[in-house]
């Protein structure tokens, strides 16, 4: 099988590795659990971990000179911080290490249709860490697709690098294929969709990839040896 155009440059690489975010989010993570998580990412040639702020400079002493990333949530999981201190936490993410930001959509304002609110705040945090990957956590199990679509129409103008399903949090859900179509349909090929939230098996992150993600957030990612690896079969082949 021939893959989506959003994984087209993924091609020639086996398994999912580097598609996931491998993410430890739980508040009563210690310091040993958040270097094993980072030890199980290199391992298994993950793309990524994500972290809660504390934990991002001992993961970047503990991934320094590896291939993979460090990406802090900001905000996380309620989103209901004020601009400035999005951006604060934002900039202190990166001065610690991190490479990438999963920054929480003010939920209420989009449900408010505060646009220009909306639009102001990213703006004010991309800024903040230029040169740096922002994901928008939208947590679309709470939205309308009108409001998913235009949240992510004006998330895109305002510089963010890719749109996300969802905080894995809210107790209205977390990533849907559905939910995903949405977000590619509003991304186009200007920018990510990823798919995070509920992913258990590796089956569910194909079905998500198909749907239009090309970034998998999990925390069960050390559960899928047959799709990691160099073992692991070529991506087309995990497609079919």
């Amino acid at each position: 099988m021939t893959l989506p155009p959003w994984l087209a440059a993924r091609a020639g690489e086996r398994g999912l590795g580097s598609l996931i975010d491998h993410t430890l989010l739980k508040p009563e993570a210690t310091a040993d659990d958040v270097l094993r998580l980072c030890d199980e990412a290199r391992e298994l040639g993950l793309g990524a971990v994500c972290v809660n702020p504390q934990w991002v400079a001992i993961c970047a002493r503990r991934l320094g000179g590896s291939t993979v990333k460090v990406a802090s949530v900001v905000a996380f999981p309620l989103g209901a911080s004020t601009s400035a201190a999005k951006a604060a936490e934002a900039r202190l993410a990166v001065a610690d290490g991190a490479v990438e930001l999963d920054v929480v959509a003010p939920i209420g304002w989009i449900r408010g249709g505060l646009w220009l609110q909306l639009a102001d705040e990213i703006a004010v945090v991309t800024h903040a860490v230029a040169g740096r990957l922002v994901k928008l956590i939208l947590e679309t199990a709470v939205l309308t697709p009108a409001e998913v679509r235009r949240a992510g129409t004006i998330a895109i103008q305002a510089g963010i690098g890719m749109l996300k399903t969802s905080t894995g949090f809210h107790p209205a859900g977390g990533a849907t294929p559905e939910a995903v179509r949405l977000l590619r349909e509003v991304a186009g090929e200007q920018v990510g969709v990823k798919a995070s939230g509920g992913i258990r098996r590796p089956e569910e992150a194909v079905a998500m990839l198909r749907a239009g993600a090309d970034r998998i957030g999990t925390s069960a990612a050390t559960g899928w040896t047959g799709a990691l690896g160099p073992g692991a079969p070529p991506l087309e082949e995990l497609f079919r």
